[in-house]
């Protein structure tokens, strides 16, 4: 089974209705972004090992004041066939949908975006976020004021998570094609055995037949 690789998807959609966060954003995520340069010091300290490899990536970021607006976007997305790979959703929005309402509504249209909760309030409990929207590990929450280089690893990871799951679906559509063509194949062997086994037995019974006949000349003889 030869797969292509599905390719990187670096888009991501802010919703937020503070024009300040979608600043911060555009600062932190904004044009080439040195994953390495800034992550080094995290994974060390994780991991007790650095990569001294470093990646650039260049995220494309799309901005929405409300989750009406940002549930519009999405659905072009879709449309367009240019899929966000993550959302970061504010869990705040007056007067419009608050984040876990917004939530709920991209994942009818994009069922694999990759949310992240933003929050500087207790408005939910994560047992509450469960109920409302069901256990996800789609979702996650990051708490205000966040870290810059917290933000570039769920940009980074996230969106990564995005384009692997997309390539187990992709792998288990071609298996499964590939199991519909075995079966297939399988039964039109079956079926062509059956053949061959009824003629055989048509053949017998041809034979025992004649011989029953050639029995009677004989005896009468």
């Amino acid at each position: 089974m030869n797969v292509q690789s599905i390719p990187e998807n670096h888009r991501i959609l802010v919703i937020d209705d503070n024009p300040a966060i979608h600043d911060d954003f555009r600062e932190v995520l904004g044009g080439s972004v040195s994953v390495s340069a800034d992550l080094n010091a995290v994974e060390a300290a994780l991991f007790g090992e650095v990569d001294e490899m470093v990646e650039s990536l260049v995220f494309e970021l799309d901005f929405a004041s409300q989750g009406q607006e940002g549930l519009q976007k999405v659905e072009e997305a879709v449309a367009a066939e240019k899929p966000y790979a993550l959302a970061f959703v504010d869990v705040r929005m007056p007067p419009g949908w608050d984040g876990i309402e917004t939530t709920s509504r991209l994942w009818k249209v994009a069922p694999d975006l990759q949310i992240v909760i933003c929050t500087a309030y207790s408005d939910y409990s994560w047992d509450e976020m469960v109920c409302k929207i069901g256990r996800s590990d789609r979702l996650v929450i990051l708490k205000k004021p966040f870290d810059n280089v917290e933000v570039l690893q769920l940009a980074s990871a996230l969106t990564e998570k995005w384009r692997l799951q997309q390539e187990a679906k992709l792998r288990l559509d071609e298996l499964e094609k590939m199991v519909q063509s075995r079966t297939a194949d399988l039964r039109h062997s079956i079926k062509i055995l059956q053949q061959n086994m009824t003629s055989q037995q048509r053949s017998e019974e041809r034979l025992r037949k004649s011989e029953e006949r050639f029995r009677l000349i004989a005896e009468h003889a």
